[in-house]
């Protein structure tokens, strides 16, 4: 932040400030924050959730700490959320990034190249990394809390949109016929949540395209291509 170069110093701003203007209280540094309710008052407490769980993650989430960062009391949050995995699961739903239709870019490599940078910057966004924050941190049990929020918000939506890809693959000529199979549509979200939960992977371009072309385009080539 730029400062300016003088700064009276405390004593000396008030003794001013009292000869300028003796019969005048000094007013407040910061006045009150507004009073919010209904919506608003949700919206900025699934927003500071979202913002704890991007920088201390799962385990150092609290609701008092989600009520400091919304600028409301304890009592708000519990009010709606009664436990801390009811309130996770709603801002995920809430701030998770929808996935776009993946354009028809000429080639089906190119298309996946697409797909994979979109899903990458849904990784990396704030409702990413707090996803993350809850995949590697939570026990087997509270997982199951957020099962449902991972495979709609996510996974389904991903393999949906690989679907697409790949039958547009198919009708190019690109792409066996047989490889429209589920096995096949879970083989990008599954390598890119394994490496990045296991391997700590960050996906580089480079990470990308080696997938698409080593992996990805010799799995869907048809036969004697």
């Amino acid at each position: 932040m730029v400062r300016s170069s003088w700064t009276a110093a405390p004593a000396q701003a008030a003794s001013l400030a009292q000869e300028v203007a003796p019969a005048q209280e000094v007013a407040p540094v910061q006045a009150a924050a507004p009073r919010r309710r209904g919506a608003v008052l949700e919206r900025a407490i699934l927003d500071a959730t979202l913002e704890q769980l991007s920088t201390v993650g799962w385990n150092g989430l609290t609701m008092e700490g989600v009520a400091a960062g919304a600028q409301t009391g304890k009592a708000a949050v519990y009010r709606r959320w009664p436990s801390k995995e009811d309130l996770v699961a709603d801002a995920l739903q809430a701030g998770l990034l929808p996935f776009r239709d993946v354009p028809d870019l000429g080639s089906t490599r190119d298309d996946l190249l697409e797909l994979c940078r979109r899903a990458r910057e849904a990784m990396f966004s704030r409702p990413g990394f707090a996803l993350r924050s809850v995949i590697h941190e939570c026990d087997a049990s509270q997982v199951e809390r957020f099962q449902e929020v991972i495979l709609k918000g996510v996974i389904e939506p991903t393999v949906n949109l690989l679907g697409e890809v790949i039958e547009r693959g198919i009708r190019r000529g690109e792409v066996r016929p047989d490889a429209a199979n589920p096995y096949v549509f879970d083989a990008i979200p599954a390598m890119m949540m394994y490496r990045s939960k296991v391997c700590g992977s960050e996906w580089s371009e480079r990470d990308i395209e080696e997938m698409i072309d080593q992996f990805m385009v010799p799995l869907l080539r048809p036969q004697g291509a």
